[in-house]
This record gives C-alpha cells, sequence and structure tokens, in this order.
C-alpha cells in the first residue's frame, strides 16, 4: 500500500518530459524575446549615431565650403599662382583628407555587430541542449 501512494503523489515520466518541453520552450521564448529587444537598443542606437553624424557633416560642410573658399584666396595672395591653381592645390589636399575619414569610418562601420555574439552563442546552447533532452527522453 505505502507504495501505491508513492507513485500517485510522483508524477509520470511523461508528464516530468512535458514539463521539461514547456520549460525549454519558455527559455527559448525568453532567449529570442532578449535578442529582439538586444537588436532593437543597437538599431536604436546607430540610428541616433547616424542622425547626430548627419547633422554634423551636413553643418561641417557648409563651414569647410566658406574655409576652403578662404583658403583659396588666402594661398593666391601669398603665392604667385593663378586663382585655378590654388584651388586645384587646395581640392586636392581635401581630397586626400576625405578619402582618409572615408575609409577609416567605413573600417569602424565594419566592427558594430548588430547581433551581439553573446547572445547567438546562447540560442545556439540553448537550442542544443532543447535538442537533446528531447531526443534523450523520448529513446
Amino acid at each position: 500500500m505505502p507504495t501505491t501512494s508513492q507513485q500517485a503523489g510522483e508524477p509520470s515520466l511523461a508528464a516530468l518530459v512535458g514539463g521539461i518541453i514547456n520549460d525549454a520552450k519558455d527559455i527559448l521564448l525568453k532567449e529570442f524575446t532578449m535578442a529582439k529587444l538586444e537588436i532593437q537598443e543597437e538599431l536604436r542606437q546607430t540610428k541616433a549615431a547616424v542622425v547626430s553624424m548627419g547633422i554634423g557633416i551636413g553643418i561641417a560642410a557648409a563651414g569647410g565650403m566658406l574655409l576652403i573658399l578662404m583658403l583659396v584666396h588666402l594661398l593666391q595672395a601669398l603665392t604667385e599662382l593663378p586663382l585655378w591653381g590654388c584651388y586645384g592645390i587646395v581640392g586636392g589636399i581635401f581630397v586626400l583628407l576625405g578619402l582618409i575619414f572615408f575609409f577609416t569610418g567605413k573600417k569602424t562601420a565594419e566592427e558594430i555587430e548588430v547581433v551581439p555574439q553573446e547572445t547567438v552563442e546562447t540560442l545556439k546552447e540553448n537550442a542544443k541542449w532543447i535538442k537533446e533532452q528531447t531526443t534523450s527522453n523520448g529513446a
């Protein structure tokens, strides 16, 4: 008789497997939700950075154009070069500087992680664990 009452109080194997699968499903859903939120936060930060950079570039471009004109005329006043030659020299210098900044920015942009690697690894581990649990308990 005591064994019958103990068996009645213990959950069955099917209930245990079902509980494990439900828990695994809940964990996986929470991991996907967390990954989605992390991605959204990264995108928000990227958007804010791009907007700020765009405004800064626009303002700097307007001021830069005026400074370039000033440099061209200053170079012409200090030397006996023709005005077109001064424009060529100053323009060439700014093209080189622009290319340097462009490639530096491109390299930095390539390092941005849209999906954090840690989150991807955690999701892979959870999926592997769930697969192992369901295949080992089902066999």
